[in-house]
């Protein structure tokens, strides 16, 4: 009768008991802190439509300038992780989760926004209807650096260029909505109605441009929809996913161990690293659970359990033409290999389709399974395999038998 090689077997059982408990604590991180979509956590869902005002043509940036306007106001709520994004071409979709007070989450969305050039002293010097426009742009004369740059009209340039020689050397602060968004240093007595905001990173400077643009904001915005989504129906929802995603957990993982013995054991081992890793991925990413997200979760186990059949399956036959477990254990993650990856990527690619061309809880389902994909394959080629060798050389996997080949 072989012996157990102590060396191997204890290094699978030590990585084994690191992966579980570090799976376990892990799940219990995760599920604190992902973040969950509108139809769990509940909140109100608004969809908005942009119509022309003035002269001005309704485009991509009008529609830009509305959603950086509208995101300044959604952080007076307190929302965590809202959703605010375009919808076509004209219309914007808002989700603010663990918001109750519909009437006043409408009301701040829906105000017109201000833009205003306060003195140091408090007194208002213009308004953003004096300013024609304000675009990021580098200086060349000094290396290159990222600047704001701000034109205003006639009328503007006589009250800014009056400003900027009355508080020379002190601060015009710039508001937005009532909130402060800049507050430059006055270096220059400026004239020419065109003025310049430095000390400004490439990104700060693209975001203060779009702000400064959204004080004239060129649509109005009409309210096409909005409901409030109880908490209580998405909590339900959840523990019924949650429940569900459970039960057939259990069910896989009795199936494995039935049908595959020891190495179904180590395929489970896998599957729970998998999970958990899916939602910590996600977690990182600062990605919204949905609930199509936790159907795509639980058709992405099905996968994975799948890729690891198809393994055990090639390897039980290649047991079967003779060969030793570790040959056959090599042969049969070669021959899956390409199987899995095929199938795999069809399913990626799908995901990827699905995700470019369909917003909302259908995107999420996208994002989810394409996550839960790439991960899938990772345990099962590399993790699996890991373990699979080293119970073989511990001598823990002893014949066929522990593979589920029965005769």
């Amino acid at each position: 009768m072989e012996k157990i090689r102590w060396r191997s077997a204890l290094t699978f059982i030590v990585v084994a008991v690191i992966l579980l408990t570090g799976a376990l604590f892990g799940y219990r991180y995760v599920r604190e802190n992902i973040n969950y979509g509108l139809d769990i956590n509940g909140g109100v869902y608004v969809l908005l439509e942009a119509t022309e005002t003035g002269e001005e043509t309704l485009d991509r940036d009008a529609i830009e300038r509305a959603i950086a306007i509208i995101r300044s106001r959604v952080d007076e709520l307190g929302v965590t992780e809202p959703v605010i994004q375009p919808e076509g071409e004209r219309r914007i979709r808002i989700e603010l989760p663990g918001i109750e007070d519909q009437g006043r989450a409408l009301e701040i969305i829906g105000r017109t926004a201000r833009l205003s050039f306060v003195g140091p002293d408090g007194e208002e010097i213009l308004t953003g209807a004096n300013l024609v426009d304000a675009y990021f742009a580098r200086n060349p004369a000094h290396f290159n650096e990222p600047i704001v740059v701000l034109e205003f009209d006639d009328q503007g340039a006589q009250l800014f260029a009056a400003a900027t020689e009355e508080f020379l050397g002190e601060v015009i602060y710039i508001y937005l909505d009532d909130e402060e968004i800049s507050a430059p240093k006055v270096r220059n007595v400026i004239p020419s109605g065109e003025a310049i905001i430095t000390n400004l990173s490439a990104e700060e400077a693209q975001d203060l441009a779009l702000l400064l643009r959204s004080g004239a904001l060129p649509v109005d915005l009409q309210v096409l929809e909005t409901r409030a989504i109880s908490p209580t129906l998405g909590e339900r929802s959840l523990e019924i996913s949650i429940a569900a995603g459970a039960v057939g957990l259990a069910l896989i993982i009795l199936f494995m161990f039935a049908f595959y013995r020891l190495a179904g054991l180590v395929a489970n081992i896998s599957l729970f690293v998998y999970f958990v890793l899916v939602l910590g991925i996600m977690s990182a990413l600062d990605a919204t659970l949905t609930l199509p997200g936790t159907a795509a979760l639980i058709l992405s186990i099905g996968m994975a359990v799948d890729a690891n059949i198809i393994i055990f399956e090639r390897i039980k036959e290649e047991y079967r033409k003779g060969r030793a477990l570790r040959t056959a254990i090599d042969a049969g993650f070669s021959r899956a290999f390409r199987t899995i990856l095929d199938a795999n990527v069809t399913t990626l690619i799908a995901a990827v389709v699905l995700f470019y061309f369909t917003t909302g809880p259908v995107r999420g389902f996208a994002v989810t399974l394409f996550i839960g994909i790439l991960t899938s394959m990772f345990t099962a080629i590399i993790l699996t395999r890991f373990l699979l060798r080293q119970a073989v050389v511990g001598r823990l996997i002893k014949s066929g038998a522990h593979l589920g080949v029965r005769g």
